[in-house]
């Protein structure tokens, strides 16, 4: 369920209540924890954080227009979602997550490659995901990239 919405405050008017409040707080751990440098902007018809192209000019690889896609949340269909590529890109990362997320006893973590589904709002590791978005500084990020996926 892709948005047409220009900002990230349109993006989260649009939803449904519950949806708003899960959101709002994901958005505020992010916003607490993220490493600076990375700018928050809608991109792919939900909110995401980027490395601006001030900071990397070369963009993201299949569409350098676009800046370096880091993180993104989302609200699908059926879930939340939150695409972080650095779990993604550094198996060590993966690894620490999923131990973590087993810990917190909120079952079992529905992810995919870089995303993680969450259908019930009351089961979001809201700490956890602001703990792994500090995770990674914009140096960090753009070397892991450029290492992992970026076409040479």
């Amino acid at each position: 369920m892709q948005s047409k919405a220009a900002t990230v405050d349109a993006y989260i008017k649009e939803l449904p209540p519950e949806r708003q409040v899960a959101i709002k707080k994901l958005r505020a751990l992010i916003k607490k924890n993220i490493p600076k440098g990375f700018k928050e902007e809608m991109g792919y018809g939900m909110m995401g954080y980027v490395v601006p192209h001030s900071i990397y000019p070369e963009g993201y690889h299949c569409t350098p227009e676009l800046p370096l896609p880091f993180l993104g949340v989302a609200s699908q269909k059926n879930f939340i979602a939150v695409y972080h590529m650095g779990i993604y890109a550094d198996k060590k990362l993966l690894d620490w997550f999923t131990k973590e997320f087993a810990k917190t006893g909120l079952g079992k973590l529905d992810m995919g490659k870089s995303c993680m589904r969450f259908k019930n709002l009351d089961k979001i590791p809201y700490e956890l995901i602001g703990e792994l978005v500090s995770k990674i500084t914009v140096a960090d990020w753009i070397k892991l990239y450029e290492e992992k996926f970026k076409k040479r």
